[in-house]
C-alpha cells in the first residue's frame, strides 16, 4: 500500500452531467475495462458506480453517477437525490458536455448546483465526444464551457470512442488530486458486486433497439448464482427477472415466440462469463410490476 510520504496520489472524482453526455463511456475509457453499461438511450445509468483508475503515482476513483434531469418519477427523484449525495461527498467532480450538442437549460442548471460547493471540491469542465466534429466547433464549446465554470475550473477535451485527449484528461485528475494513500488494491478495476454488475449486463442487453418508452420501465433483478456442482470445465446458472411496468412491455422484451428474450440472453450471457471467467447458464424470465417507478415499496424490492 503506498502512503503519502511517497508523493502518490489519490482521490475520489465524480463524472455529473444531463443524461447521454457520455460518463459511463468515459468511465469505462479510463478504467480501460467495462464496468459501466452504455447506451444511446438517456437515464441508462441508475447507480453510482466505481471505477479504479491505477498508475504507479496515483489511484483515482472514478464514481459514474446517473444523468441529473428534471424528474418525472419517484424514481427519477431518488436517482437526483444518488448524484447529489455522491458529488457532495468527492474530492473532484467533473461536469461532462458534449461537443456535439449545444450547451442548454439542463447544463447551466447543474452547473449552477455545483457552484454551491465549497471552494475545497475541485471542478473540471470536460468536453466529450470530440470525434463527432470539428476542431472549430470543440473550440467553441470549450470557450463556452470554460466561460460558465469560471476561474475555479479547468476544462479539457476529450473523446472516450478515439481514446483522444484521455492521458491528459487523467495527467490533469491526478495533478489536482491530494498526496494520499491507494484505497483499493492495485489491479483492482471496480468495487461493484458481482450480482449487481450482472444485472446490469442484463438490462444494457434487453435496452438495444427498444422504444423509447420502455427503457426507464425495465428493471432486473438477480434472484440466484448457484455454481454446477462436479462440474467440468466450471459452470454457473444465474437465474434472473427482468420487471417491466405494463403487459404490452412484457411483449416487446420477450419478442416474437420469445426471439427478444434469446437474444439479450445471449448478449447478456457473453459479458457475464468473461466477468466470472467461467461458462454461464442464463435463465431469464420477464414479470410485470405496475407502475414500480412511482411506488415506493416495489422501489424499496428494486434496490432503488
Amino acid at each position: 500500500m503506498n502512503t503519502p510520504e511517497t508523493g502518490f496520489r489519490s482521490g475520489f472524482i465524480c463524472f455529473v452531467g444531463r443524461p447521454n453526455t457520455g460518463k459511463s463511456t468515459l468511465t469505462n475509457a479510463l478504467v480501460g475495462d467495462k464496468i459501466a453499461i452504455t447506451s444511446n438511450r438517456p437515464q441508462t445509468t441508475r447507480h453510482a458506480i466505481r471505477g479504479i483508475v491505477n498508475r504507479p503515482d496515483a489511484q483515482l476513483v472514478l464514481v459514474d453517477t446517473p444523468g441529473l434531469h428534471r424528474p418525472r418519477t419517484l424514481l427519477g427523484k431518488r436517482l437526483n437525490d444518488l448524484v447529489r449525495d455522491t458529488y457532495s461527498e468527492v474530492d473532484i467532480v467533473c461536469i461532462c458536455v458534449p461537443a456535439d450538442e449545444a450547451i442548454g437549460p439542463g447544463d447551466r442548471w447543474i452547473i449552477e448546483q455545483i457552484s454551491e460547493l465549497p471552494a475545497s471540491t475541485r471542478l473540471v469542465g470536460i468536453v466529450t465526444k470530440i470525434d463527432k466534429v470539428n476542431p472549430d466547433k470543440v473550440g467553441e464549446q470549450l470557450i463556452t464551457l470554460s466561460q460558465l465554470l469560471g476561474d475555479r475550473a479547468e476544462v479539457v477535451p476529450c473523446s472516450a470512442q478515439s481514446g483522444q485527449q484521455l492521458d491528459v484528461l487523467v495527467d490533469v485528475l491526478v495533478s489536482l488530486c491530494e498526496e494520499g494513500p491507494a484505497f483499493y488494491p492495485d489491479g483492482e478495476l471496480t468495487d461493484e458486486p458481482e450480482q449487481v454488475l450482472m444485472a446490469e449486463f442484463i438490462r444494457e442487453a434487453a435496452l438495444e433497439g427498444v422504444r423509447d418508452e420502455l427503457p426507464h420501465s425495465l428493471a432486473v433483478t438477480i434472484e440466484e448464482v448457484i455454481p454446477r456442482e462436479d462440474s467440468d470445465p466450471p459452470m454457473v446458472d444465474v437465474h434472473a427477472l427482468l420487471y417491466v411496468e405494463r403487459d404490452s412491455q412484457k411483449g416487446i422484451v420477450i419478442g416474437r415466440k420469445g426471439a427478444r428474450l434469446k437474444e439479450v440472453g445471449t448478449v447478456a450471457r457473453g459479458q457475464i462469463e468473461r466477468l466470472l471467467g467461467c461458462r454461464v447458464y442464463l435463465d431469464l424470465h420477464v414479470k410485470v410490476a405496475k407502475d414500480w417507478q412511482r411506488d415506493p415499496k416495489q422501489l424499496g424490492r428494486l434496490g432503488f
